[in-house]
């Protein structure tokens, strides 16, 4: 790299392995340095961990969205505040906080039940009702007027799938799309369209 005018700074690369083992690597500089071999780092605002999967990415949302709803606490816990300003102060400060990068977001069962629970207790907060007075969640989502969290990941979704979709053929994103890597199971996803 430093041939091309690259300069890297060991000291700061890290090293994290992708895989369901708990491989160790060393990497050495030309000076013979070891790179720090880290098992989460933040990528482009999205926390990558070392076993894969997107729970510690919506945790992390999920920490700066109760920090954003921290900043704006003291109007949300005004009684004398109406609860439509509430819902809007949600809708429009706290809500894209935690679904920042969700385009990109391949959401299981877990982080869907995570996002849901946690609007949850941010609407019930608005509405000024706890879990104690049995109130649904349906019910408090129709009053407030706010579509579940999941619904809007998945709108988010499809959203950037309709950008890559009107792009030109030989657009990068859109070869990546329909992009087949050969292997082992190439062959058997091969087999299994055929039948």
């Amino acid at each position: 790299m430093e041939a091309k005018g690259l300069k890297v700074n060991t000291g700061k690369t890290e090293v994290m392995v992708s895989g369901k083992g708990d491989e160790r690597i060393v990497i050495r500089d030309k000076e013979g340095e070891t790179l720090n071999q880290v098992q989460k780092f933040k990528y482009l605002g999205l926390m990558l961990g070392e076993k894969g999967g997107l729970m510690l990415a919506v945790r992390a949302r999920i920490k700066a969205a109760w920090e954003k709803w921290r900043e704006i606490g003291p109007v949300i816990g005004d009684k004398k505040m109406p609860r439509k300003l509430k819902t809007k102060l949600y809708t429009t400060m706290v809500r894209p906080v935690i679904l920042y990068g969700a385009e990109c977001w391949v959401v299981g069962q877990k982080e869907e039940q995570l996002l849901e629970t946690t609007e949850m207790r941010m609407l019930r907060r608005i509405r000024g009702v706890t879990l104690e007075d049995k109130m649904r969640s349906d019910d408090i989502r129709k009053e407030l007027g706010v579509c579940p969290i999941g619904e809007k990941a998945r709108e988010s979704r499809l959203r950037w799938f309709g950008h890559v979709m009107r792009r030109e053929p030989e657009n990068h994103l859109k070869q990546m799309l329909n992009l087949e890597v050969p292997g082992r199971n190439t062959k058997r996803q091969t087999e299994r369209k055929m039948t």
